[in-house]
């Protein structure tokens, strides 16, 4: 669930809020980004079945994956709000991929790079 957010469209690409939006513009005019993945999806828990009811997989979708010259890799996700759910999802992506650990962009730091 989006907070507030007004939906943007750049280059083509439609983006959930002005601050996933911004951060876009940032990381395309960064010259040590190589490629930038838009909404990767990552396997937090696979289905599963137990006594007799099925379980669907959770899922994690995060607003970036940047792979960048040097070999470094982040995910990046823009949160004006952490919500409980974000906060349980990165614990459960945190344990599952340890190479990875997730960044948050927030609104601060736009207001705060802008000016």
């Amino acid at each position: 669930m989006k907070y507030h957010n007004t939906k943007v469209t750049i280059n083509g690409h439609t983006f959930d809020s002005k601050l996933e939006a911004w951060y876009y513009v940032k990381l395309t005019q960064d010259k040590t980004v190589e490629k930038i993945e838009l909404h990767p999806k990552y396997e937090l828990l696979a289905t599963f079945t137990k006594n007799g009811k099925k379980f669907q997989k959770i899922t994690y979708i995060a607003d970036f994956k940047v792979f960048y010259k040097d070999g470094r890799v982040d995910v990046i996700d823009c949160k004006g709000v952490e919500t409980e759910v974000f906060r349980i999802k990165r614990k459960l992506f945190e344990a599952r991929y340890p190479d990875y650990t997730i960044r948050c962009i927030t609104k601060k730091e736009m207001l705060q790079r802008k000016s």
